[in-house]
Parts: C-alpha cells; sequence; structure tokens
C-alpha cells in the first residue's frame, strides 16, 4: 500500500507514515489532506481515498536533540570545506583532523575536530597547527542545530504528489 508524507503546518516535510496512520489523522481532524492517490478506502459507513500528501493544522515544534557527532555532520558544520587551506570539496576528497593531536591528548569530539583536505592533513602531521605554520579558518565548536536532516526516499519511489513539498538538492529531469 502507499505511503503519505506528512507535513507540518508550514508545509515542511516532516517525515512519510503509514495511509493507515494517515487515515487515523484525516478521521480525528488533525490534518488537512493536500493530496491524494486514486485508490480509495472503503469502510461500512464511508468511503475516502488514499492520502498522498496531509498537512498537520497545528504547527509542531521538533525536539531540539543532541547533535550527532558524526563525519557527515563534521563536514556539514564544517560547509565542506578544509578549515586550513579554504578550499571546498566533495565528501570523498575530504578528512577530518585532529586540531590538538590524539598522541598529546587530543579528544574526538565536536571542540577538537575539523575537516581537512588530504593535502593539509598530511602537512600538519602530528603537530598543533601553530607547531606547523597552519591557521584554522574558524574554531571547531559544537553545533546547536542540527546541520543534517533528511528524508531518505529513492526519486523512482517517490509518487509525483511529493514532489512539490520536497526540498531537492539536485535538478529533477524532465
Amino acid at each position: 500500500m502507499e505511503s503519505t508524507l506528512l507535513l507540518n503546518a508550514t508545509y515542511e516535510p516532516l517525515r512519510i507514515i503509514s495511509w493507515k496512520k494517515a487515515i487515523i489523522l484525516v478521521t480525528l481532524r488533525k490534518v488537512e489532506v493536500i493530496e491524494e492517490y486514486d485508490r480509495e478506502i472503503r469502510s461500512v459507513s464511508f468511503t475516502i481515498k488514499l492520502p498522498s500528501v496531509i498537512r498537520l493544522l497545528r504547527y509542531v515544534r521538533r525536539k531540539k536533540s543532541e547533535v550527532r557527532f558524526s563525519r557527515q555532520n563534521i563536514y556539514a558544520r564544517d560547509n565542506y570545506r578544509c578549515q586550513y587551506c579554504g578550499r571546498k570539496l566533495s565528501p570523498d576528497e575530504l578528512t577530518y583532523d585532529h586540531v590538538i593531536p590524539r598522541s598529546r591528548g587530543g579528544r574526538t569530539e565536536w571542540t577538537n575536530i575539523v575537516t581537512c583536505c588530504i593535502e593539509c592533513n598530511k602537512r600538519k602531521g602530528g603537530r598543533t597547527p601553530e607547531e606547523a605554520g597552519m591557521k584554522l579558518l574558524r574554531p571547531p565548536r559544537k553545533p546547536e542545530w542540527l546541520p543534517l536532516i533528511r528524508i531518505t526516499i529513492s526519486l523512482k519511489n517517490a509518487p509525483r504528489s511529493w514532489f512539490d513539498y520536497l526540498y531537492w538538492n539536485i535538478e529533477l529531469e524532465a
């Protein structure tokens, strides 16, 4: 059966839910139906088209959760830019660097890790930036926002009715 895209009151995509959960939210009048599938669900007392996209009537604040420490979030925090030379690179051309080397007690945490290109990482080696004669573009810090929020779906499997409500990082082909 089809899934339903759940939007916040601001039309921001929140999550993908089952059609059953969508029907419950519709009957409880917690959402409005924005788009429908052609398929219908029948009960003894009524018939309803399956909702494809629904929008909450009340705004839901997302919980401020702790930002997960990961390589991908470090790259997003630093905008995929080497924090020593400033070049913007693709993720496969980047690595991360301990500002204070682990051999000197540096920890693997937000305030000691920066995005770095492979050349600068080799040049810095097991030294501090000052010892290597290198300067950081900005000091590393723990982000208070989630750099990477993603609803992962396959373009092949996403219903056409969702396309207007999802924000794409790539250009869709006609």
